[in-house]
């Protein structure tokens, strides 16, 4: 058996802190959806131990299995051995984009190497799309595509992006994220009022790119470190970079620490401290969706709900536990089955409740929800909807 041959592969010390207790299969989407042992947390621990200890090699089923898998990382806050899954679901998946590197995998390496970076390109893909919105062709998009692009929010009208400055970064760094800069720009831009509004000093480094999350949880451990070290540079100036992203958030925290933080923290900060304004209730309800990198694995929810109710808001809770909606990056695409069983089953308790306001701090999430929730939903981030407020009220 050939075991591991990169350098990213998952830890000894971390395969072995899981002790099998099954606390995790509760919350873990797949294995509630199959009943497999396979798609549970500790069934792909054991696949990554038999690999590390010669028993088994990264072989097609074993790249099956963690295939299936989200990486949501909702074993994480209940496992009492506090096993880092997310590292070693990651570390895996290096391994098999090294040792099985099939035409598919090196394509979306390109794709989440070359194309998701680069902003000229992402301007090109997202004038096609809007050109598509427009003559309701959307349609036409092969299958796999189709169900998550019917979810982007309309692009004809979208407001300017944030420019990208070059001078002296202040205290916070935003970034502006791959796709968020392109096809959700009011959320960025919201960020940014609302930031300066509370006192900080933004900067919006010029010279930024991908933050490489989706390259991570895809397996290119090379290509995430690479976009990773560009930012160290762009960002080396910047007290705390900031994402307006749930899923690049908790990339940057893992690689930054206390140096990174999503924007729902900041924010729901300055109100705590006053800098930022509590406003009369609307008696407006509004359903909460936690994205599972803020929920999971930042193990953040109070920042959110704090601005929507800073926001007049009446918060309605879902109480799945934090089930996720099935879009997980590039799930969608890759198990769409799977995916959009998730989405289903969100899309139908949310309904249930009744508010027709859902708030989502994940673009993958505010998408995933759009495409099954269908019109008549409005889902936006909380920062928007509390600067929204903010205007309302003067």
């Amino acid at each position: 058996m050939q075991g591991w041959v990169t350098e990213h592969h998952p830890t000894r010390d971390g395969l072995t802190a899981c002790v099998q207790c099954g606390l995790c299969l509760p919350v873990c989407p797949t294995f509630r959806l199959t009943g497999r042992e396979t798609a549970s947390p500790r069934g792909r621990i054991q696949a990554m131990r038999s690999v590390d200890e010669g028993q088994a090699s990264v072989d097609a089923k074993f790249e099956e299995i963690l295939d299936f898998c989200l990486g949501c990382r909702a074993c994480e806050p209940v496992c009492p051995g506090m096993v880092p899954y997310g590292s070693l679901l990651e570390g895996s998946r290096a391994e098999i984009s090294a040792q099985r590197p099939t035409a598919y995998r090196r394509l979306r390496r390109w794709v989440l190497g070359r194309v998701v970076p680069t902003p000229a390109l992402m301007r090109i893909l997202t004038v096609v799309l809007r050109i598509l919105q427009r003559l309701h062709l959307i349609r036409l998009v092969p299958g796999r595509f189709r169900r998550s692009l019917s979810g982007l929010r309309p692009l004809d009208h979208a407001p300017n992006r944030v420019d990208r400055e070059s001078d002296e970064p202040g205290g916070i760094g935003l970034l502006t994220g791959c796709i968020q800069e392109q096809w959700f720009p009011e959320v960025n831009r919201a960020a940014v009022e609302l930031l300066r509004n509370a006192g900080h000093e933004v900067s919006i480094p010029a010279t930024q790119t991908c933050c490489g999350a989706l390259a991570a949880h895809d397996g290119h451990a090379e290509v995430a470190g690479r976009l990773g070290e560009a930012n160290d540079r762009a960002f080396a100036a910047c007290g705390t970079i900031v994402a307006t992203v749930a899923g690049c958030s908790a990339h940057l925290v893992d690689r930054h620490g206390d140096g990174a933080a999503d924007i729902t923290a900041v924010i729901a900060a300055a109100i705590d401290e006053g800098r930022l304004p509590m406003l009369p209730r609307s008696g407006q309800k509004v359903v909460v969706q936690d994205p599972c990198h803020l929920r999971h694995a930042q193990k953040s929810i109070r920042p959110q709900r704090l601005i929507l109710e800073a926001a007049g808001l009446d918060l309605v809770e879902l109480d799945d536990a934090g089930m996720c909606c099935g879009a997980a990056g590039l799930y969608t695409i890759l198990q769409p089955e799977a995916s959009a069983e998730l989405g289903r089953q969100k899309a139908g308790r949310i309904s249930e409740l009744g508010p027709e306001l859902v708030a989502s701090a994940n673009p993958g999430c505010e998408m995933q929800l759009r495409a099954f929730l269908g019109e008549g939903y409005e889902i936006r981030h909380p920062i928007e909807m509390y600067l929204q407020a903010l205007r309302r009220h003067g």
